[in-house]
């Protein structure tokens, strides 16, 4: 992997932010930002300058499902990860219906195995 990706990360838990972008700028290949609030982060990411957006799920300002709606409709594309800390079948399912790429749960089991789904996705 020689592309240098650029990822957005969308959470309103300053804790998921820190340690998510914290571990993936270790690999020099990824560029990160993040976003505390969705309906600022929808700006700079209907821009469609990032590979990858990890979305949270709920959010106090706007659910992660309107904004990946709204992202979707911008650039159908756009690879999404959505993360939940709630295993409730049918927002992963109504996510999966709404176009993202893939699903994490929070918090994170294994951040190498959540590398890996990274790349995969990336390199889908």
């Amino acid at each position: 992997m020689s592309k240098k990706y650029s990822i957005a990360i969308v959470d309103d838990e300053t804790e998921i932010l820190n340690v998510l972008s914290r571990f993936l700028t270790r690999n020099q290949n990824f560029s990160v930002s993040t976003f505390s609030n969705p309906v600022s982060a929808l700006g700079s990411i209907e821009g469609g300058k990032f590979d990858l957006i990890f979305l949270d799920i709920m959010m106090p300002q706007m659910n992660g499902l309107d904004v990946l709606e709204k992202i979707k409709a911008k650039n159908e594309d756009q690879k999404v990860i959505m993360m939940t800390a709630y295993s409730t079948l049918d927002k992963v399912l109504k996510s999966h219906k709404e176009g993202a790429t893939n699903y994490v749960m929070k918090p994170f089991d294994s951040l190498q195995l959540l590398e890996k789904k990274i790349l995969e996705v990336l390199e889908s």
